[in-house]
C-alpha cells in the first residue's frame, strides 16, 4: 500500500546542508501496524513528516496506493505528540472533530453524524460539548485521535503519540488504537522511542541509524492477537525481541558515536 523509495532528506543551514534521512527502503502492507524506532535525533519525526507529505523529499519518493505523496493524501490522517498544541481550545470537543469535515462533506447533519461515530469509537460521546482544556491528557489525545478517525484514513500515521501521557493511560491508548485498527482495518504507522511499545504494537518495528538515517533493521513481531498489557508482555519472545530492538538501537548510538 505504501512504498518508500529511495527517500532522503536535507535541510539548509549556515553550515551547509544538513542530511537527515539517507536512501530509505521499506513497503507497508494494506491493514499492517508498523513502529518505526530509533536513536534520539535520527530523523524519526522528519521521516513521519515526509511519508505524510508534510515535508517535501530531496530525493526518492513515497507512494501510496499508486500515487507519489506530494502533499497531505486525503485517505491519510495524521495524529501528533503535543495534544494541547493540536486541539483548538476554544472549540467544543465536537467542534475540534468537526474543523477537518468542513472542507469534506457539505452537509451539517452529515458531519454531526461522522462526528458523533468517531467520538463513540474512542469512548468520549459524553465529552461532545466539554473544550480540550476541561479534559485529562489522554483524553484530550483521545479527542485528537477521533479528529483523525472522522476523515475515514486508510492509514493512520501518529507521532510519539502517547508520550505526554502517564504509564497507566498509555497502556489504556495503546489498546484502543489496537481496536480501531482491528475494527476499521486501517493500516498504521507509529514513530515511538518507547521499545516496549513498538513491540506490543506492531506486526513489524522498523530500527533506524544515526542521522543521516537508513534502515538498521526491518523485525517481524510474531506475538498471537488479542494482545494483553500483561499476559502479552510476559511472554518470553516479547522479552526476545525486546532485548533485540534494544541492542540494535544501542549499536546505532555506538556506531555513530565512533
Amino acid at each position: 500500500m505504501l512504498k518508500v523509495q529511495a527517500l532522503s532528506k536535507s535541510y539548509d543551514s549556515d553550515n551547509g546542508s544538513v542530511k537527515v534521512i539517507e536512501q530509505l527502503d521499506f513497503e507497508v502492507a494494506r491493514g499492517e501496524f508498523v513502529c518505526i524506532v530509533g536513536p534520539s535525533g535520527a530523523g524519526k519525526s522528519t521521516l513521519l513528516r515526509c511519508l505524510s507529505g508534510l515535508h517535501p523529499a530531496s530525493g526518492g519518493s513515497v507512494v501510496l496506493d499508486g500515487k507519489v505523496v506530494d502533499a497531505p493524501p486525503p485517505q491519510m490522517a495524521v495524529v501528533f505528540q503535543d495534544y494541547s498544541r493540536s486541539l483548538l481550545p476554544w472549540l467544543t470537543v465536537a467542534a475540534n472533530v468537526e474543523l477537518p469535515l468542513k472542507q469534506r462533506i457539505k452537509s451539517k447533519p452529515d458531519r454531526q453524524a461522522a462526528v458523533r461515530r468517531s467520538l463513540q469509537a474512542v469512548g468520549l460521546v459524553a465529552a461532545t460539548g466539554m473544550y480540550p482544556w476541561q479534559l485529562s491528557g489522554g483524553m484530550q489525545q483521545r479527542v485528537a485521535i477521533a479528529r483523525a478517525l472522522a476523515c475515514e484514513p486508510q492509514v493512520l500515521v501518529m507521532d510519539e503519540p502517547f508520550a505526554s501521557v502517564d504509564a497507566q493511560t498509555r497502556a489504556e491508548l495503546e489498546d484502543l488504537v489496537h481496536e480501531l485498527r482491528r475494527d476499521l482495518g486501517i493500516t498504521v504507522l507509529v514513530v515511538t522511542h518507547d521499545i516496549d511499545e513498538s513491540v506490543y504494537l506492531g506486526d513489524r518495528v522498523i530500527v533506524l541509524t544515526h542521522r543521516p538515517c537508513r534502515i538498521r533493521e526491518l523485525i517481524e513481531v510474531d506475538l498471537p492477537h488479542p494482545r494483553d498489557q500483561i499476559i502479552t508482555k510476559q511472554l518470553p519472545e516479547f522479552a526476545r525481541l525486546r532485548a533485540r530492538i534494544a541492542d540494535e538501537i544501542r549499536k546505532a548510538v555506538a556506531g555513530h558515536a565512533h
